[in-house]
């Protein structure tokens, strides 16, 4: 099993068919980075798979507005999930939209030097915060579809990665030399800098909705309801009372991190299911072998384990997706 993993393995990417081998053919083409860990790690449950590739593709990839920007808004909310692979990811990725003393500036702790660069920054990380003042957007109206559907995919990928992968991009992290994330954003360029064409991805998922109001008119809302379709099936693996602590927990969630001596999360030992899905929601990197070793039993395939990390992890996504339909309601209205 790669080292990158953690509590599950993977099919191998080469004997990939069917609706699993067309994400990583879309990976590979339009992310630039073939078979992609994080998507990989998804693999196990291909229902899931294609709708959290699809929400990244048409919002991060294919959506509007500058690259640049979306990745700063992804960079940020990498920061607030305190997810270290994904930080360095998008600090890679900057480099690669060739906006080099940006990325350097973000890896040595410091603020952008542009102030709009630091206001998008600056709305990543707020988002983890349910209810938070997100209005005035820092960028074109027109553009939130994709800065949102960016900041909600990446919300629920920190939770996975957290949850499911070690914190290594590269072997050894030796991304967090200068010289490596440089050439390695260099060797994305090309991919990065290309115009890709929205809807791509949709052909991937079952009948989609809509999706929410404040996606309305573009590829990433029916992206967004199909993944909560196939996160909330993993509410099947936990009995009523146990969805409950779940709902109650994320109803009363003000965005901010767990303490260690955390009250509400159910013990282990009662409550396993529980534990594992309210972690995967608020702290999925403090999720232990021995949480799952207690949840785990002989029917729970790696396919059950990555629905009930994807039910807990769009939980969160849900409760902060919240705001963004209630500011498009009170527009409309």
């Amino acid at each position: 099993m790669s080292t990158a993993f953690r509590f599950t393995e993977p099919p191998p990417p080469k004997a990939a068919t069917g609706r699993v081998a067309e994400v990583y053919a879309q990976l590979a083409h339009d992310f630039g980075i073939d078979k992609a860990v994080t998507f990989v790690v998804l693999s196990s449950a291909p229902e899931i798979l294609a709708p959290a590739w699809a929400l990244m593709r048409e919002s991060l990839i294919a959506g509007a507005g500058s690259r640049t920007g979306k990745e700063l808004a992804a960079y940020g909310v990498s920061r607030a999930n305190k997810c270290p692979f994904c930080v360095d990811a998008h600090t890679v990725l900057l480099h690669a939209t060739g906006d080099h003393a940006l990325a350097e500036r973000l890896a040595r702790g410091e603020q952008p030097e542009r102030a709009e660069h630091a206001r998008v920054l600056a709305w990543g990380q707020h988002t983890r915060v349910p209810g938070a003042g997100l209005m005035p957007y820092p960028f074109p109206r027109e553009h939130a579809p994709a800065y949102i559907g960016t900041a909600l995919a990446f919300h629920f990928i920190n939770r996975i990665v957290s949850a499911l992968l070690t914190e290594q991009l590269l072997p050894g992290n030796v991304q967090r030399l200068r010289p490596v994330r440089s050439l390695a954003g260099r060797s994305l360029a090309r991919t990065v800098r290309r115009c890709a064409v929205p809807g791509a991805a949709l052909a991937l998922l079952d009948d989609p909705a809509p999706g929410p109001a404040w996606a309305a008119g573009t590829t990433v809302g029916p992206a967004y309801a199909a993944l909560r379709s196939a996160t909330a099936a993993g509410a099947g693996l936990l009995d009523a009372d146990e969805q409950a602590v779940v709902r109650e927990a994320l109803w009363d969630w003000d965005g901010s991190h767990p303490p260690l001596a955390w009250a509400a999360l159910p013990d282990r030992r009662e409550h396993p299911g529980a534990r594992l899905a309210l972690l995967a929601a608020l702290a999925p990197y403090r999720i232990t072998q021995e949480d799952v070793t207690a949840w785990r039993r002989p029917e729970h395939t790696d396919h059950c384990l990555v629905h009930l990390v994807s039910y807990g992890a769009f939980a969160a996504v849900d409760r902060i997706e919240s705001s963004f339909s209630l500011h498009a309601a009170r527009e409309t209205s």
